[in-house]
C-alpha cells in the first residue's frame, strides 16, 4: 500500500513539473506561429505564390478586349381626334355720312359664316436596334498620369483587294485593371472612343448617296 501512494506521488509531481494538459480544441483562434513555423507557403504542396502585377510604363503594349452589346426597344401610338363647329352670322353694319358713323341697312339679308370641321390624325410607330461589336485590338501606352492611370491608343488597318477595315480605340485605364495576360476588357477603359471604318465595293452596296441624305434631311412627309 505505501508503494502505491509513493507511485501517486512522483505520477503527479511529474504532472505539475511538466504544466497544464492541454486539450485538442477545434477553436481557429490559436496562439499565432512563431518565426520559422508551419506555414501555408513551405508546407503546402500545392500552393503557388500569385503573380505580381507588372508594372507598365509608356510604349509598352496592352490587350483590350472590345465587348459592345446593346438593345434598344421603343414603341408608340398616338391617335387624335378633332371636331370644330363655326357659325358666325354679321346682324348689323355701319356706313359713314361725312364725319359721322350710321347704321347700314342690309338689303340682302344678314352675311352668314358656318363651317364644320372634322380631323382625324393616326400615327403608329415602332422602332427596334440591335448593335453588336466584339473584336480585340493591342493598344500602346503613350501616357502615364500622375496617379499612376494609362493613356491607350490603338490603330489597326486591313487590306483586303479593295477592301479595307480600319480601327481605332482610345481610352484610360488603371494598372490594377489589367489582367495577368495582359489584357483589360473595355467595360474598364474610361473615356473610351471606338472607331470603325470600311472602305470597297461592300460598303459601296449597302451606303447611302449624298442625294438620299440628302432626301432624308429635308423630306417633309
Amino acid at each position: 500500500m505505501k508503494r502505491r501512494f509513493v507511485a501517486g506521488g512522483v505520477l503527479i509531481a511529474a504532472t505539475l513539473s511538466a504544466g497544464a494538459a492541454k486539450a485538442q480544441s477545434g477553436s481557429l483562434h490559436m496562439q499565432p506561429v512563431a518565426p520559422g513555423g508551419k506555414t501555408v507557403v513551405n508546407h503546402s504542396w500545392i500552393y503557388s505564390e500569385p503573380e505580381k502585377p507588372r508594372q507598365l510604363k509608356k510604349q509598352d503594349i496592352v490587350t483590350v478586349v472590345v465587348q459592345f452589346d446593346a438593345s434598344v426597344l421603343s414603341e408608340g401610338e398616338v391617335e387624335r381626334r378633332k371636331r370644330s363647329n363655326y357659325d358666325a352670322i354679321l346682324a348689323d353694319w355701319i356706313r359713314l355720312e361725312g364725319l359721322s358713323l350710321k347704321p347700314a341697312a342690309q338689303t340682302s339679308g344678314d352675311p352668314r359664316v358656318k363651317t364644320t370641321l372634322t380631323s382625324q390624325n393616326t400615327q403608329e410607330s415602332d422602332l427596334e436596334t440591335r448593335d453588336k461589336i466584339q473584336f480585340t485590338i493591342a493598344a500602346t501606352v503613350v501616357d502615364v498620369r500622375p496617379n499612376g492611370n494609362l493613356v491607350l491608343e490603338a490603330h489597326q488597318v486591313f487590306e483586303n483587294n479593295e477592301e479595307v477595315w480600319e480601327q481605332k480605340l482610345s481610352g484610360i485605364i488603371r494598372p490594377e485593371d489589367v489582367l495577368p495576360n495582359n489584357t483589360v476588357l473595355s467595360k474598364n477603359v474610361s473615356e473610351l472612343s471606338v472607331k470603325k471604318h470600311e472602305i470597297g465595293t461592300v460598303r459601296d452596296g449597302y451606303r447611302r448617296t449624298w442625294f438620299t441624305r440628302l432626301v432624308d434631311d429635308f423630306w417633309p412627309f
